[in-house]
Order: C-alpha cells, then structure tokens, then sequence
C-alpha cells in the first residue's frame, strides 16, 4: 500500500516507525517546520522529520499559507491512504477524499469523546479512568469522521499526560497497521460517530497551570497530572513562582487549614492543604532551574509549615 506520512511530535513516531517496520510504501513525510526548542532556543526538527531522516524518507515541511502546494504534492504521488498522527494542520479538500482509503488519522482518545487537539490532557483533568485510540477516516469537521477501529486502555490513578501519551502511541501505531491490513478486504465497516457524546479538547495554554488550592485533593491532583509535562503547574509562595512537577494524594479528608496552607515538610515532600483534603508534593522547581530530588530542593529553598501557597 502507497501511503503519504503526516505527523510531528513524538506521539506520531511510532505510527510511521511500525508503517516502515511493516514495509508499507511510504512515499513522502509531511511535518511542521523546524523551529527553535529548549532553553537554548535552537532551532530543531521535528521528532517525526528526525525518524524519515534517519530512515531516508523524503520529507517536505508543511508551513504557513502551504496547504495548496503540499495538496498538489501529496496528490501526485497517488497515494492509497494519507496517515495522520498530531499532524497540527487541518486537512481540507480534495486532500481528504481523493487516495483511495481517504485519511486516516490516529486520534488519541475514545471518540466521540474528547475530539480536538488535547485530548489525553483533558481527560486526565477531568478524572475519566479510561482512555483510548480511535482509527478515524477524516473528514472536513473536527474529529468527526467515521470510526474503522478503537481500542480502550486504562488511565492509572498516578498516570501523567506524557505517560499516557507514551502509552497510547504505542497502541495507536498497532491499531493502525490492523486497520490498514484490513481495508483492502473490507474487512473494516466505518462506523458514523454519535455527535451526542461528543466532548472537545481544545489547545493547552499556560493558563491553565496555577493550581487551585480551593478545590478537593482528587481535582488538584489531577491537574499536575494532566499538564505534566506541559505547561506544567505553578503557584506562588509571596512573589516566588514555584513549579510542581509531581505530588501524591496524601488525605482526603478535610485538614481544617485554608486552602494553601503547608501542613507538613519533609525529605519526602510537601504536605499542603486543599479545600477537601491534603497533596503531598514530591516535585518542585523554581522556574529557569534544574529539577532537583524534593529533599535537594527543600534544603536550598525556604519552605516551612504554615507557609500559605496561592494561585
């Protein structure tokens, strides 16, 4: 099978790496241009443009304004299918109609659930316990094409976005060469998705990050989770900007201290009231600093009990 690779974090690398193991025909590797990365600011390509390369793929960078020219070069290659892994562009026509199988994009949740660009991070912050993969034929809405296959995989209660994401690539990339084995044969019956239940993801920023300490244990703990490692979660000790990169529900009883309020500190964390029980904060940086191990970071910082942490 001909197929044309769209994709650009590494959430979409195992999908082009299994179509390469599985030597399907990949005649072209479209991602988003390199750009500047890290605290150095250097300019880098994409994970998916790292692995063509390596693979000596040919590879054409989908910029601003390019929608028709990448169009008529992915069209003369006629390809059978164009895949499609957190690609970052919307596809429109003839793009989506013309290869033989459509596009097919591997999407990182259980549609109809959860459809638009961030998925994985909102159903960690609103404490769904299962995620999953869709195979999807794309259309020209959002998420919204027929299903050709899903599979379920559980959310763990300690699960970060950046490990279920890891999790989920790997399913994906499975499930995608047992749908492109099987639409030859026809094997595959699309099934239209209930609008119904559909929930939209919309594009994580940073102002999601301040913690509110306000709200129960299970809620503020899934907000670390869901945004680990990007954008991250913050809060304030007076004017000092704190990063909490990891923490643990310590209690889910009420500690009868204000939101905010630091119960407890010790090599082993910092225990801090929430508005129904207490987090215990295992990581902690100061932002433009190393991560360091909560106990390291502790002895260089002064953080005490009754100290209050806000938004």
């Amino acid at each position: 099978m001909k197929v044309v690779f769209m994709g650009s974090p590494d959430f979409a690398v195992p999908s082009l790496e299994a179509l390469i193991e599985a030597r399907f025909d990949v005649r072209l590797v479209v991602t988003q241009p390199d750009r500047p990365a890290g605290r150095g600011r250097h300019v880098l390509p994409t994970a998916v443009k790292q692995v063509a390369l390596e693979h000596h793929l040919p590879v054409r960078e989908f910029g601003r304004g390019e929608h028709r020219s990448v169009c008529d070069e992915v069209l003369a290659l006629e390809p059978d299918a164009v895949i499609v892994a957190a690609f970052g562009h919307i596809l429109r026509e003839p793009l989506l109609s013309t290869p033989r199988y459509g596009c097919i994009n591997v999407h990182g949740s259980l549609l109809p659930r959860w459809r638009g660009v961030s998925p994985v991070q909102y159903s960690i912050l609103h404490g769904d316990t299962w995620s999953g993969v869709t195979i999807m034929r794309m259309d020209a809405g959002v998420d919204t094409g027929p299903i050709l296959g899903l599979r379920a995989v559980p959310i763990g209660p300690e699960d970060t976005a950046g490990e279920l994401l890891d999790r989920l690539a790997g399913q994906g990339a499975d499930l995608l060469l047992e749908v492109l084995r099987a639409l030859p044969g026809g094997q595959v019956v699309p099934e239209q998705q209930d609008d119904a239940g559909a929930v939209y993801a919309p594009k994580l920023t940073r102002a999601l990050s301040a913690l509110r300490w306000d709200r129960d244990v299970v809620t503020v703990h899934n907000q670390v989770r869901a945004l680990q490692p990007w954008p991250g979660c913050t809060t304030y000790l007076g004017e000092q900007l704190l990063k909490i990169t990891s923490a643990h529900p310590m209690s889910l009883n009420a500690s009868g201290r204000d939101p905010g309020t630091v119960l407890a500190v010790s090599d082993d964390g910092v225990a801090v009231a929430c508005g129904q029980g207490a987090l215990l904060l295992t990581g902690l940086q100061c932002p433009g600093r190393r991560l360091l191990p909560v106990a390291e970071f502790l002895r260089g910082f002064a953080l005490r009990t009754g100290d209050v942490l806000r938004s």
